[in-house]
């Protein structure tokens, strides 16, 4: 039985939670499904960038499978060093998108706060509901919450295991953009693909640095910038740029 399909358009990786009977949510079977399709795309020098969605318009993912954790015991859908689904905890160097076509709760909502970008549908509710089951978001909602929203709000998601719509998350930053669900995968694919004009190198190095220096001391920061920066300024990419830009074209960059 079919629980992600997998799909290549252009230099993106598609990934989409097939489970929509129950809510998208991931068994330990879908967990490394995902696990090893993002594993393939992070190794096919063919690919920029993936994005995970949901199948239907109800639900993008609610989070652990229960039925299989009320018969097996929870926490089956956890890889082990890569956390949730296989990305909670990964190491990426590739951007992962995330495109919310419906209720993105509990483990879904920590996948969606470990994206790189997030596109909602407009109709979508999002929020760490675990509290209701006895449970706490410890794969990592709880952690990025406390990096990216203030600290009255993300409490009130932590303890109430209330959902907010998506233009409440937009507004705290959360967010990347509210589509209409109709035109949700179009949105994401067109600034995915856009995003894949760039440099493949820069992007990767400047999602890097962001990942880093939210975790060091600002001066620390800027000397890691300016390291990188020295090879960046060096790099054929840079050189490609600057050239196109001075005889008026489209650059060619390298890819991979």
């Amino acid at each position: 039985m079919t629980v992600l399909v997998t799909q290549t358009v252009g230099k993106v990786c598609v990934l989409r939670i097939d489970r929509p009977k129950a809510s998208n949510s991931l068994d330990a079977a879908t967990s490394a499904a995902l696990d090893a399709a993002i594993t393939e795309a992070e190794a096919d020098d063919a690919i920029g960038a993936m994005i995970i969605t949901g199948t239907g318009d109800r639900a993008f993912c609610a989070g652990m499978d229960l039925k299989e954790a009320a018969e097996h015991g929870a926490g089956h859908g956890l890889i082990p060093g890569r956390g949730f689904g296989g990305i909670t905890e990964r190491t990426r160097k590739k951007p992962l998108i995330a495109a919310i076509n419906g209720t993105a709760v509990a483990g879904g909502f920590e996948i969606m706060l470990a994206c790189d970008m997030v596109f909602a549908a407009d109709h979508a509710l999002m929020g760490l509901s675990e509290v209701k089951r006895g449970l706490f978001a410890f794969a990592g909602g709880i952690q990025r919450l406390a990096r990216q929203v203030p600290r009255a709000t993300a409490l009130a998601m932590i303890m109430t295991g209330e959902l907010f719509p998506a233009r409440r998350l937009y507004d705290l930053g959360i967010v990347t953009e509210v589509v209409p669900g109709s035109e949700l995968m179009d949105r994401t694919l067109a600034v995915t693909g856009g995003m894949l004009e760039n440099s493949w190198e820069a992007i990767r190095n400047g999602r890097e640095l962001y990942e880093l220096s939210t975790g060091i001391p600002l001066e620390q920061a800027l000397a890691f910038g300016n390291a990188w920066g020295k090879a960046t300024l060096d790099s054929a990419d840079s050189r490609e740029g600057v050239t196109a830009y001075a005889e008026k074209r489209g650059a060619a960059f390298d890819e991979g």
